[in-house]
């Protein structure tokens, strides 16, 4: 009888387990405790947009406090929906949502150009209901991204985020008299040091939470040495609601839109590839519709993000490096992490709490964090075929144009705006890339020869020990034959029909 209970007690266990690995549920403790994780390794993200581009609008200190609590209001409801997902909307993945990079220097342009904040609201509305329509366009792509092309997007990201992980370390305000100190970069040092020891020495529960705890640390660390500040903390209303077109009503302006449209094209290319790489990460089926789901959601948060202030919405490649380092794949922690940006949005207290977690910190966490992304990205290249074919090629070529943008920021200050905002990002030039050679070497091919390259020329072959000791001296292979010494052929079996006798 009691054989016949655990049997049964096994089954059920069996039964609730999730089809899909993203659909497992932990314990409400443990998912808000993996949820405000996600919320502290992008809220340096999150915040500097709205920071960049207030000041570049002149606005006053409590506006640009405005501007960002309505960012983190916004992120959260967008993470909501792409994570929970309904019909049409969100690829029910773990993605954190967030104010895109891609289009910060296009709004400052904006803003500059004489439009004001008002413009740049008007272009987002506009230029994101265009990307919701064509949105059917890039969900199609999906055959085009085969190991070979989500690999190189995926090390891409990871080489990328790099750059940012270093510039927090030194202190993130490059105008500071103590950027790059031996205090910040030590700090910085310390907390990664303590990330990779929880990592070690600790239980599977402290191992991934060992960003969380070691962020805990590090400003423990850093306010003993007075390197945190809390001073603020108090400063400010408690609780604060977004006021809808609190900075007046959107302006439309064409050039402004345009300008926008093309941001948005690269937004949809980079949250394409991040729904891709999260997928890869943790396991589960990724096609087209799903592909389509997740862009709809970006698109729709988008479209409906300047009515509170806020701007372009994306998914942040740095939590898809979150996913892979800690192993935790479900939805439901990251839709946690949503809720919690939502209320650090609605009580603004809470978010000059987090945001007093010193820059250092998070350049220790994100060294850890955005290598495990490239490392992600290898081990996806280490599945692709490089045998009689031109994938070496393509990986280079499209991970060196991707690292074009970050080794010399600068590279295309001379060519035309529109070019330069598709291409300064190394992701969209990578991806790109890979996606153009990829039909070039392996979709037209038309003109392919055998081993048409050096590249693939320098491909290594191994051949197993054991294989070599079954061939005589003088063994020749020929027209797909193995031949002897004598001109006799030699008959080859497969390995299962071998195995019979």
């Amino acid at each position: 009888m009691n054989t016949r209970k655990k049997l049964a007690a096994a089954a059920a266990g069996k039964s609730k387990q999730p089809a899909r690995p993203e659909d497992q549920r932990l314990p409400i403790a443990s998912t808000f405790a993996y949820g405000f994780q996600h919320v502290l390794t992008m809220y340096g993200g999150i915040i500097a947009p709205p920071l960049i581009i207030g000041a570049a609008a002149g606005m006053s200190s409590q506006d640009i406090g405005l501007l960002i609590a309505a960012c983190l209001f916004v992120g959260g409801l967008a993470t909501i929906l792409q994570t929970i997902g309904v019909r049409f909307f969100g690829s029910q993945l773990p993605l954190v949502q967030g104010v895109s990079f891609a289009g910060v220097s296009t709004m400052v342009a904006i803003v500059h150009g004489g439009g004001g904040i008002q413009a740049v609201f008007g272009s987002v509305i506009a230029a994101s209901l265009i990307g919701l329509l064509i949105t059917p366009l890039f969900s199609k792509i999906i055959r085009f991204f085969p190991p070979v092309v989500t690999g190189t997007v995926i090390t891409t990201i990871g080489l990328t985020l790099m750059p940012v992980a270093a510039n927090w370390a030194m202190g993130g305000n490059r105008t500071a008299e103590n950027y790059g100190s031996m205090a910040n970069i030590g700090l910085a040092a310390a907390t990664m040091a303590i990330v990779l020891l929880l990592s070690k020495v600790g239980s599977a529960a402290i191992s991934r939470l060992s960003i969380l705890l070691a962020m805990v640390l590090g400003t423990a660390i850093a306010f003993a040495f007075g390197m945190a500040d809390f001073s603020k903390v108090g400063q400010g209303e408690i609780v604060a609601f977004p006021t809808p077109f609190a900075f007046g009503p959107p302006v439309f302006e064409i050039a402004a839109i345009i300008s926008m449209l093309i941001v948005i094209l690269v937004t949809l290319t980079e949250t394409s590839a991040d729904i891709i790489a999260v997928g890869e990460i943790v396991g589960t089926k990724v096609d087209s519709k799903r592909i389509g789901d997740g862009l709809r959601a970006d698109m729709l948060s988008s479209a409906i993000s300047p009515l509170f202030n806020s701007f372009t919405q994306s998914a942040f490649a740095q939590n898809v490096g979150l996913v892979a380092i800690t192993g935790v794949k479900s939805r439901f922690v990251v839709s946690a992490g949503g809720l919690i940006l939502v209320i650090l949005g609605l009580l603004p207290v809470l978010g000059r709490v987090v945001a007093a977690v010193p820059t250092p910190v998070l350049g220790g966490a994100g060294v850890v964090l955005f290598g495990t992304v490239a490392a992600s990205g290898i081990r996806t290249l280490s599945k692709v075929e490089y045998k009689n074919n031109m994938n070496l090629i393509i990986v280079a070529a499209s991970i060196g144009f991707g690292m074009i943008p970050i080794a010399a920021p600068s590279f295309y200050d001379q060519f035309p705006s529109w070019f330069g905002t598709i291409f300064h990002s190394g992701i969209s030039s990578a991806a790109v890339m890979a996606i153009l050679l990829n039909l070039l070497f392996n979709h037209l091919k038309a003109g392919n020869s055998e081993n048409q390259s050096v590249f693939v020329a320098g491909t290594e072959r191994v051949v197993r020990q054991e294989d070599l000791k079954c061939l005589a001296d003088g063994d020749r292979f020929e027209g797909g034959k193995l031949i002897d010494c004598d001109g006799k052929e030699v008959p080859v079996q497969s390995s299962e029909k071998a195995s019979e006798h």
